[in-house]
């Protein structure tokens, strides 16, 4: 039997919780902060390469696309799927754009074809995920700095969900990763 499918929703986020300014500029981003305890940090491109499949929004998708043109395409070759209702432009062969539901998603095309799958954005796209009992575990990646304002994380998610608490990890540049099992 292999293994079932886990979905983790990943994001990267400020202390006061939100995951982009007002404007979308990503320059908080880049820290400055050293803390000399943490770990050094793992290799991301291996890491990475763990994951199967990433599922984003389409505002997600497009700063994504924009954010390409300087930075390149963050996700690689990796199967990217983006939940949409609109039309989008399709640059990359490894992505493609579905209109249903987020449990129809998993059902019929995630289950079968992938074990690890990552939610990257935004917070619509999460709550969608959380709040129909489809995520396995959140990853929120704490950079050290309070925006003070822009889009929060957990917008508007109206519900209490337990967690548990299975790693934490704090890295030289400041940021700790905090993973959480959600409970079901």
């Amino acid at each position: 039997m292999s293994d079932p499918l886990k979905i983790t929703i990943h994001m990267v986020s400020s202390l006061d919780g939100m995951i982009a300014r007002a404007d979308n500029s990503m320059s908080w981003f880049e820290t400055t902060d050293l803390y000399e305890k943490g770990e050094a940090g793992l290799d991301v491109w291996e890491f990475l390469k763990t994951v199967d499949c990433y599922i984003m929004g389409s505002r997600t998708y497009e700063l994504a696309l924009e954010l390409s043109r300087s930075y390149g395409w963050a996700y690689g070759d990796t199967p990217t799927i983006v939940m949409t209702s609109r039309g989008l432009p399709v640059e990359r062969e490894s992505v493609e754009t579905y209109s249903g539901t987020p449990e129809a998603l998993v059902n019929d095309r995630l289950k079968p074809s992938y074990r690890n799958v990552w939610v990257v954005g935004g917070a619509a796209l999460t709550k969608s995920f959380i709040t129909a009992g489809l995520a396995d575990e959140i990853r929120m990646s704490v950079l050290p700095i309070i925006l003070g304002g822009g889009k929060p994380f957990f917008e508007n998610i109206r519900q209490e969900y337990l967690l548990h608490l299975s790693n934490v990890v704090a890295y030289r540049n400041g940021m700790v990763e905090l993973c959480y099992d959600l409970r079901k």
